[in-house]
């Protein structure tokens, strides 16, 4: 059985790739379409291509891999500036990663760009193939939380879970847009396997000098004698807000911490805030095996108090279709909920 896709509808006939998930457009006609242009700041997904695209340029070593995601991942313009470093394996994830394994092996510094949810199919080589031998690729994965009305399949939930399994991989998360470059310069020096996760939206920029990456240390963007939102990822602007809406208008001190990496945590900081206050930790992802777990372990394992410890993420099921900020508000993490969940530590824990 052959398919045509786009069938029906000039437009996407002729541009199939373009029309797999098109943004909104009006109709012209049957042969023309006019797009409609939000107006809005660079989606993570462009950020993340440009960054790399500057590596390539900057270090012959530096090569891409995806799998049969190369209109969706924002690489075509790689591809063709870079043809002889960009490798596109169709729909053969695990393929991608031992491939990049063996490039790493010869010296080559390759990023594997692929979707969190697919990049689970490959769940083996990433053990075997990276992980076990210790090998410095690069995971770039995108989509990594909700990917809105794709639904179910396609949520990145259980990255954070599935990437933190295996020694050696350092686990990292850009909390905004300022955060994505030197992410990725730092996962392109270092020695091992690095991870970096984004979700499918626009990234948002917060208003600071960001602290230089360094490994296992979170950036502190501002102190609270009542508590702290811990965020890893790209829910931290949310964060931002929430810390003012609280202060504003609840009396309360929240002060928000970029954690950047998963693993390793930092755990003088973590330690030093659940000796002080509540701890809120947010992250765009599963909350079984996840950040806020990894949080938890750390804790236990070191004595430390847990009963100021909170864990903001997403349910242990499978979330259905919406818009990605529906989808956050319904499950706790938009502002309102992080506002609810810190005035509930407060009440809890310090009695305020």
């Amino acid at each position: 059985v052959f398919t045509e896709k786009g069938r029906g509808f000039e437009p996407a006939e002729n541009d199939p790739v373009g029309f797999h998930t098109p943004a909104p457009f009006h109709r012209c006609g049957d042969d023309d379409v006019k797009f409609v242009s939000p107006g809005s700041p660079p989606a993570y997904t462009n950020i993340v291509s440009d960054a790399i695209k500057g590596a390539m340029a900057r270090d012959e070593r530096v090569c891409v891999l995806t799998a049969a995601m190369c209109a969706g991942n924002k690489l075509g313009g790689i591809r063709e500036e870079f043809p002889d470093r960009f490798f596109d394996t169709g729909i053969c994830e695990g393929h991608a990663v031992a491939f990049a394994g063996g490039m790493a092996k010869a010296g080559m510094r390759p990023i594997v760009d692929i979707y969190s949810t697919f990049l689970q199919r490959s769940f083996d080589h990433i053990f075997q193939e990276v992980s076990l031998q210790d090998l410095p690729v690069t995971f770039c994965l995108d989509r990594a939380g909700l990917a809105g009305p794709d639904g179910p399949t396609h949520h990145g939930m259980f990255d954070n879970a599935y990437m933190r399994a295996f020694p050696n991989i350092v686990v990292t998360a850009p909390g905004d847009s300022r955060d994505v470059q030197p992410l990725l310069d730092f996962a392109l020096a270092h020695d091992h396997p690095v991870s970096i996760r984004y979700p499918k939206t626009n990234a948002e920029t917060i208003d600071r000098d960001p602290e230089p990456v360094e490994l296992g240390r979170a950036e502190v963007l501002s102190e609270g004698e009542h508590g702290a939102f811990v965020c890893f990822g790209a829910l931290l602007p949310r964060c931002v807000e929430a810390a003012e809406t609280l202060r504003e208008e609840h009396g309360l001190e929240v002060g928000v911490v970029n954690a950047r990496f998963l693993r390793p945590l930092d755990d003088e900081l973590i330690g030093r805030l659940l000796g002080t206050g509540f701890v809120i930790t947010v992250e765009e992802a599963s909350l079984a095996g996840g950040f806020g777990s990894a949080v938890a372990e750390l804790a236990v394992d070191r004595g430390w108090p847990t009963h100021g410890l909170k864990r903001l993420g997403l349910p242990d099921a499978f979330v259905d279709f919406g818009s990605r900020d529906a989808l956050l508000d319904q499950h706790g993490l938009g502002v309102d909920g992080f506002v609810g969940a810190a005035r509930e530590m407060a009440e809890r824990a310090i009695g305020v």
